[in-house]
């Protein structure tokens, strides 16, 4: 039942793309033996919620502190180790922006000398500090704010393609499935832009217990 409530939360409508369908659409066509690497932010959520791993997989997430900007990082080290497997890098464009584009200034370098070229780097391109922004909304009750959450645009597929490496960008849910059958089949590194919607919360709503809701009217009927 769960995965059903989850199908139909990665389908619901968003603008102009749902980030849960991203990762849900994923999840099926993920290559048998491929290595997973995932980012910080709300990316993680989407990896942890929507996607399957299977028997031979391999997975790496940024845990602990949740320090941003591995996952390509991670990959471009799978990929030394494992040169045979597909690698999948998964992040957002505060992490992206942060050495990610770095990153793929090492794999255009590089990719070449790989016998199987096969790595894939998706970033939800949704101009936004997501998981930080819905930590705010969620916990403390604040709206976004927009000097420190907002990311500058940049166009990351076409970065992509000044490398060397092949870059799709996509801008409508209806093509989110056929873009990664494309990147997944690709003859050389591939980097999938996701422009999707910040507006779709990866975290629930704060509940407080009746004591502290108590605490909290009565401070604010204080102040």
């Amino acid at each position: 039942r769960w995965w059903r409530v989850l199908e139909a939360r990665a389908m619901s409508e968003a603008n102009p793309i749902n980030p849960q369908r991203v990762f849900w659409e994923l999840s099926p066509r993920l290559p048998d033996d491929c290595i997973l690497t995932c980012d910080s932010g709300s990316a993680a959520n989407w990896y942890a919620r929507d996607l399957k791993l299977r028997r031979g997989m391999m997975g790496s997430l940024s845990g602990g502190l949740a320090t941003m900007g591995p996952a390509i990082p991670y990959a471009i080290a799978a990929k030394y180790a494992h040169p045979d497997r597909h690698v999948i890098a998964l992040q957002g464009d505060g992490a992206m922006q942060m050495n990610g584009i770095n990153g793929l200034i090492t794999i255009g370098k590089v990719w070449k000398d790989w016998g199987d070229p096969r790595l894939t780097v998706m970033v939800l391109n949704n101009g936004d500090l997501n998981q930080v922004t819905w930590e705010q909304r969620a916990m403390e009750g604040d709206p976004r704010f927009l000097p420190s959450q907002v990311v500058p645009d940049f166009a990351y597929a076409e970065y992509a393609r000044l490398l060397g490496l092949n870059g799709i960008r996509v801008d409508r849910a209806q093509d989110v499935s056929s873009a990664w059958d494309a990147a997944l089949r690709a003859d050389r590194p591939t980097l999938l832009e996701m422009v999707t919607d910040p507006n779709v919360p990866p975290l629930p709503p704060h509940e407080e217990t009746p004591r502290r809701r108590v605490s909290m009217q009565h401070k604010r009927a204080c102040c």
